[in-house]
Parts: C-alpha cells; sequence; structure tokens
C-alpha cells in the first residue's frame, strides 16, 4: 500500500469515525423524544457518507410508494448500509449478533435496526411480529434474505422464514381496512474502481463475507478509491400473488440475481445517477499484481 493509499484510508476512516461520534448524541436525543428528525438525520448522514467515501450510486427503477413495504435485498457488504439508507430513510433486519458489536451496534441501534436470532427458530414468530408492527407503523425495513453477505459475484439462496411477516395484512386507513404487505426485491452490485470495471480481483476489497475481519478490511477499502454501485429496484409483489412465502423468497431471489448479473454485465437502461463522484487517480498497478 503506497503512502497516498494509506493517507487517503486514514483520512476516510477518521471522517467517518469523527462524523459519527458527532452525530451519536443528536440522533440519541431525537429518539428518546420521537422528534422526525430521528428519521431523517440518518438518510443525510448516509448521503454525506457516500460522498466521503466516493461510491457514485446509479438507481434503476423505483421504490414502491403505494404504502407499507418490506424490501429484500440481496447483501454482499457493509457497504450496503449506507448505500442503501442514502437513498431513502429505512431501517434494516440484522442478526442478534450486531446489537453486540463495538461501535457499529451503536450505530445500528440508533437507526432503529430490528436484531433477529436467525439460528433459533422459536423466535421466528416474535421477530416476524417486530418487522410486522414496525412497518405497519410506516417504516420501511430492508431484510436481506440471503442470512450472510456473499462474495459480491452471486446471489445466495434467499431463506424463506422472514417473509412469512408478507402473510400478515396491514391495517390502514379510519376504516380499518386491511391490505396486503408489499414485498420489493432490491438488487445491489459493486461493479466499477475509478470509472473502470471492477471485475473478480478487486470485488473482495469490497464484498465483505467469509471469516473477514472488520476494521482490516474497512481500511483496505478506504485506500482503493471512489467505486460505482448499482441499486435496482424491482417489481413490488404481495403473497397473495404469489401463493407462499417461498415462493415469495424464490421471486425476490430471482429478481435479485438477475439485477446483479445484469449490472456486472453492463447491461440494462440507462439509468438516473445519484451521487457523483469526485474522479481520482487510477489504482496502482502493482495492487493488481499483488492480488
Amino acid at each position: 500500500m503506497s503512502f497516498m493509499e494509506r493517507l487517503r484510508a486514514g483520512w476516510l476512516l477518521a471522517g467517518f469515525i469523527l462524523s459519527a461520534l458527532l452525530l451519536i448524541p443528536v440522533q440519541g436525543v431525537a429518539l428518546k423524544f420521537g422528534w422526525p428528525l430521528a428519521r431523517t438525520l440518518p438518510n443525510r448522514y448516509h448521503r454525506f457518507l457516500c460522498k466521503l467515501i466516493g461510491i457514485r450510486i446509479t438507481r434503476r427503477g423505483e421504490p414502491y410508494a403505494g404504502g407499507a413495504c418490506l424490501i429484500a435485498a440481496n447483501h454482499t457488504s457493509w457497504l450496503d448500509i449506507p448505500v442503501l439508507a442514502s437513498l431513502e430513510p429505512c431501517s434494516f433486519v440484522a442478526k442478534s449478533e450486531v446489537n453486540g458489536w463495538p461501535f457499529f451496534g451503536t450505530l445500528a441501534r440508533l437507526q432503529q435496526t430490528v436484531f433477529v436470532e436467525r439460528e433459533r427458530r422459536t423466535k421466528t414468530a416474535a421477530s416476524r411480529n417486530e418487522i410486522h408492527a414496525r412497518i405497519a407503523g410506516g417504516d420501511r425495513l430492508v431484510l436481506f434474505p440471503e442470512g450472510t453477505s456473499s462474495d459480491g459475484n452471486h446471489v445466495l439462496p434467499f431463506k424463506s422464514a422472514l417473509m412469512s411477516v408478507a402473510q400478515l395484512a396491514i391495517v390502514s386507513g379510519e376504516e380499518d381496512r386491511e391490505d396486503d404487505l408489499v414485498v420489493q426485491p432490491l438488487s445491489v452490485a459493486y461493479v466499477g474502481l475509478h470509472g473502470m470495471p471492477m471485475g473478480r480481483l478487486f470485488r473482495p476489497f469490497f464484498a465483505w463475507y467469509g471469516d473477514m475481519e472488520l476494521f482490516p478490511h474497512l481500511w483496505e477499502a478506504f485506500s482503493l478509491g471512489p467505486i460505482d454501485v448499482v441499486v435496482e429496484y424491482h417489481k413490488p409483489v404481495t403473497i397473495r400473488e404469489i401463493g407462499n412465502r417461498k415462493a415469495l423468497a424464490a421471486y425476490c431471489e430471482n429478481r435479485c440475481r438477475e439485477g446483479v448479473i445484469r449490472a456486472l454485465a453492463g447491461y440494462g437502461p440507462t439509468p438516473a445517477t445519484i451521487e457523483p463522484s469526485r474522479p481520482l487517480a487510477d489504482v496502482p498497478a502493482r495492487r493488481a499484481a499483488a492480488h
């Protein structure tokens, strides 16, 4: 790693930590008193964070705007959180272990993350009910049905357990009308580095999976430079249209897989680009040779 790469990584890491520390008490107070700021501040912060890191997000499709919605997305990296949260105010469904992580657990709680115990099936009904209550209350929740992150080149099978939340209706309106809960698949693909196709060589520097340590991975990603991400919103559906939770999980998995394949191959309609990154120098050729 060159001096400039270390300097960049140090600068970005310091900016990330200091900005988070400044906003943690503000978000804590907003949550305590129920201020609307508690919903919008994380969105603004993640937009800032994407600019700081140099993430250029290309959005395809439109988020569902007709009411309550669960978003089912593939999961590649810790970067998925700022990327998706920068596009719209939302919260996430995460494994219970995240709640105990130093620093990142605090950030997750302040963004009103729903923590679930994926390994204990006896807890599935309670988790499902909590997710349903949050969505019925007007929150947009992002679920990663793979249950873990992938290498960014593939979409793993979607688990259907928490998809059962779509079987519960949403009561809305003054007449207590019951509406089907809408589920929208959303695909995320990391496609470019310094404006060039990322390829399999560099994607593991941004995909966080397996037994990778978080802070060393974060340092490496910060050192490399601006990246391009394609986020695609797919057709929203209800479980009534699909049939059952397993069919719903399969539908979301297939749409996300198609979106990732399309993005990695460079296919798709002309997108609307959000948050353009500033150009920086090319990645040194020696790094490619080293890996």
